[in-house]
């Protein structure tokens, strides 16, 4: 990219954990878009479906909203940080209170364009 900018999605409220996302998010980190949309398809995680639509909504709004090949795009930063966590309340044994964790994430996906790409494209033209 000329002017260095990066595109980005964010999913914010997901109802799975941080902790289980990151498990997600680590083997797709630095990866290329369509490589991490082949994993993502076939791994066997729950966390796994929705970060693959949230990578395929931030391809979609660097080809629309700013006119990027998103075969040219890699995954260059993916985070998950923690959103607000309900708290649930179960009783237990002689009236005891067992609290349940109900944990939220907000995911971001941050996409870059290959730094040859640009040449390329120059050099199959000209």
């Amino acid at each position: 990219m000329a002017n260095g900018f990066d595109v980005r999605a964010t999913h914010r409220y997901l109802r799975i954990s941080p902790q289980k996302v990151r498990l997600v998010l680590d083997r797709i980190r630095g990866e290329d878009v369509l490589e991490a949309i082949h994993i993502l398809k076939f791994m066997n995680k729950a966390a796994a479906h929705p970060v693959q639509m949230l990578l395929r909504s931030a391809v979609a709004n660097a080809e629309q909203n700013y006119g990027l090949i998103g075969s040219d795009l890699y995954v260059y930063r993916v985070y998950a940080d923690e959103g607000p966590t309900r708290r649930w309340r179960r009783f237990g044994a002689r009236l005891r209170f067992k609290p349940i964790l109900r944990r939220q994430s907000h995911v971001t996906v941050i996409l870059r364009e290959h730094e040859g790409s640009l040449e390329t494209l120059e050099t199959v033209e000209g």
